[in-house]
């Protein structure tokens, strides 16, 4: 049969080696909940180290000079020096990041895993890596700066939960490329187009192949 003839199986079948869809609603809108969350928590206190608003709140730690211990944090010699490298404060960075989380979070269908493959590569690459950065430098503070800040502890648990609410699409989304790779026999044209979504048959095996062996 063409590839143009073929349907896709339902877009809620679940895949291996989970047992469930990755791409369902039901991981993806927590995410973009939570995401919305942390950015309006990293923006918040962007404007703060941009110099709009004058204080940010901190129910737990103090700081220095006046400072409870998040406005200590966010107008640190660290910081500062970061603002020098990329004359952006570190905070508004988090801010975009999360935003990328929700807008690539929403968007596609719920078998995006194969359908759009480049829209979970850019989703994976903003939670993940990103996200384990963030987490580390959120750590960092107590070693370098010596305070700590309640909010960026906060964004600190979103970016793990998002972690770990986004790890098995990009896993299935990774998955599905390496079978396409096998099933083609290493055809880069083939693979090229399985990554922007265009279909072709050996896009179908590999899908086919993997919520096969999930409902079997």
């Amino acid at each position: 049969m063409s590839h143009s003839a073929r349907e896709l199986l339902p877009l809620h079948a679940p895949v291996i080696p989970f047992g469930h869809n990755p791409s369902a609603w039901s991981q993806r809108v927590p995410v973009a909940i939570l995401a919305t969350i942390g950015f309006a928590i990293a923006g918040y206190m962007a404007l703060y180290q941009w110099g709009l608003i004058p204080w940010v709140w901190d129910p737990f730690f103090s700081g220095e000079e006046g400072k409870n211990g998040s406005e200590f944090v966010l107008t640190s010699e660290t910081s500062h020096y970061m603002y020098r490298w990329f004359r952006v404060p570190d905070a508004a960075f988090g801010a975009l990041a999360y935003l990328g989380d929700a807008i690539f979070g929403m968007a596609g269908s719920t078998r995006r895993w194969q359908t759009r493959p480049w829209i979970v590569i850019i989703f994976g690459f903003d939670v993940i890596p990103l996200g384990i950065v963030s987490i580390i430098l959120v750590g960092c503070q107590g070693l370098v700066v010596g305070y700590w800040c309640f909010l960026c502890l906060v964004t600190a648990v979103i970016s793990l939960i998002l972690i770990y609410l986004a790890y098995d699409e990009v896993w299935s989304c990774l998955h599905y490329l390496r079978r396409v790779w096998r099933i083609s026999e290493g055809d880069y044209g083939v693979m090229w187009k399985a990554f922007w979504g265009f279909p072709t048959d050996a896009c179908y095996r590999a899908g086919d192949e993997m919520v096969a062996g999930s409902t079997s």
